[in-house]
């Protein structure tokens, strides 16, 4: 930032705007003394919500319309009071759909039979994403890119599934169905029912997880059964291809990451895309590390180089070990993904709250808070994501009561993505009034300039502290609480932030006392 605009924004911070002077106080006397209040906290806190296997919503397939929505409600509003900030929803688990989809069938674990649609009629991910925005919280989609079927559906696949429209495109892998991703048509397939839901819905993300070819089957004799992909290979090298079979197979993910973040940039750029790799890329990285799987050469996911190379807005790394483990442990590879970060990218860790259980064979909610304690810490690491929702909707040994008690006991903003942009809205204008039925103190909120407001940072001094909420940007109106002891704010600080998590200057507004 240039020095002058600098200078320039700091003084502004005291201009009033909008005020009502017809009760006579001097605005400009009250709130010229006032120490600026301390800047909130950037950190993404964001939790999973899983849809295979009704892990977290819908609770168990074939609920009515009303139900779902009510458990979606309740979900969201959870993580409203425990005061997350983004909530990650999958979408598509298998090749199906949790929304009305041009192109996949609708999920057996909405409705419990594939490719039949809730009845009454509603697009589950349209509710989710509007009643998100209503709560300030961002919806990210997620998306398994290449599972077909789950060990846990029931169902027959409808006649518009890939397995049964595309059987070449699908094999069988053990107990699940699996698109080959050596197949092209499989990844533009992929990227087309992505970019439609970028397209179509206004979510703020897409998320992808560590399911790229697919975890190790056996075989009744405890062997690893290779993945049925040589029929795909052989038409590789027929046409000209050098690559051995698994620098091939790392290839072909490589190409779906990263023509997926260039396509939702050419799309929407301010929708961000994200991936949750598994939380070690290769024994020995970094050297202290133990553990035998390598999901290099396993699920052929070269997740370091995309994050070197810096194809994702953010990335979450799921280290799902404790702190005292002692080889493979949070605190080891906490720093090392930070280090890889070349890019400058956000890196938002994957925490295991299901190993939450405040018994001898899991973790004390204690473990949770001390990860949370090392990832604020950690300089480059600005948040963490939750595996998952049930665990923080009936959590135990008092874990949600603890996050908010705790480190959440004060709300976030998401740290701004400004890779993307990195010029903050223009400053609202922001007028003080009474209610004339209660006689609160209330504030009108209208944005200025072009760019829409994603939220508004407000900000009240009463006595000698700051207090701070969060609140959607399409609000208007806002009353202003009491403190505790009933006693009103006397100024008020207010701020508009954008799509990407840009913070405008703040304005300030006199609070005339009440008579």
């Amino acid at each position: 930032m240039p020095r002058i605009l600098h200078h320039v924004l700091l003084l502004s911070f005291f201009v009033l705007t909008g005020f009502d002077t017809a009760c006579g106080q001097d605005p400009v006397n009250a709130v010229q003394s006032l120490t600026p209040p301390p800047p909130i906290r950037r950190e993404f806190r964001g939790v999973w919500v899983a849809s295979v296997d009704n892990i977290d919503w819908p609770s168990v397939p074939g609920l009515s319309t009303r139900e779902q929505q009510d458990e979606l409600v309740a979900i969201l509003d959870r993580a409203v009071a425990l005061r997350l900030n983004a909530v990650i929803l999958q979408v598509r688990p298998s090749a199906d759909a949790l929304y009305a989809s041009p192109y996949e069938p609708w999920s057996e674990y909405l409705t419990g039979k594939m490719g039949r649609a809730p009845n009454p009629w509603y697009d589950p991910l349209e509710f989710a994403v509007n009643e998100a925005h209503k709560r300030g919280l961002e919806l990210h989609a997620w998306f398994n890119p290449y599972r077909a079927r789950h060990p846990s559906a029931r169902s027959r696949p409808s006649p518009n599934h890939i397995s049964v429209t595309n059987p070449g495109l699908v094999k069988k892998y053990g107990k699940h169905l699996w698109m080959d991703p050596g197949e092209p048509a499989v990844r533009e397939h992929t990227l087309k029912v992505v970019l439609d839901v970028v397209t179509r819905y206004d979510i703020d993300g897409v998320h992808v997880d560590d399911y790229f070819y697919p975890y190790k089957e056996k075989d009744r004799r405890g062997n690893n059964i290779d993945f049925p992909d040589a029929s795909s290979y052989r038409r590789y090298r027929n046409s000209g291809g050098t690559l051995g079979r698994d620098d091939w197979r790392r290839e072909n993910i490589d190409s779906l990451i990263h023509q997926m973040y260039v396509r939702i940039k050419a799309a929407k750029s301010w929708v961000k895309f994200g991936i949750s790799p598994f939380g070690t890329w290769r024994p020995g990285y970094p050297p202290t590390m133990g553990g035998r799987f390598d999901s290099y050469a396993e699920l052929y996911g070269d997740s370091r180089k995309w994050v070197l190379n810096g194809w994702a807005d953010y990335f979450t790394p799921q280290l799902y070990w404790p702190t005292y483990h002692p080889d493979l442990s949070y605190t080891i590879l906490l720093p090392w993904w930070v280090q890889q970060n070349a890019k400058g990218r956000h890196m938002w860790i994957g925490n295991y709250v299901d190993k939450v259980t405040g018994t001898p064979s899991g973790w004390p909610a204690q473990e949770l808070l001390d990860q949370i304690a090392l990832t604020r810490a950690q300089p480059g690491a600005t948040g963490n994501v939750y595996f998952s929702m049930r665990s923080l909707m009936y959590g135990r040994d008092g874990l949600p009561e603890k996050l908010a008690a705790g480190p959440y006991a004060t709300r976030s903003l998401v740290p701004a993505s400004t890779w993307l942009d990195s010029v903050p809205p223009a400053a609202p204008i922001v007028r003080a009034g009474r209610d004339a039925g209660t006689g609160a103190s209330t504030l009108s909120l209208q944005p200025q300039g072009t760019e829409a407001t994603w939220l508004w940072v407000i900000r009240a001094h009463t006595g000698s502290e700051w207090s701070t909420e969060i609140v959607p940007g399409l609000q208007r109106f806002f009353m202003l609480p009491r403190d505790p002891g009933g006693s009103e704010p006397d100024a008020v600080s207010v701020s508009a932030v954008d799509r990407n998590g840009n913070e405008s200057v703040p304005v300030v507004v006199a609070i005339i006392p009440s008579r």
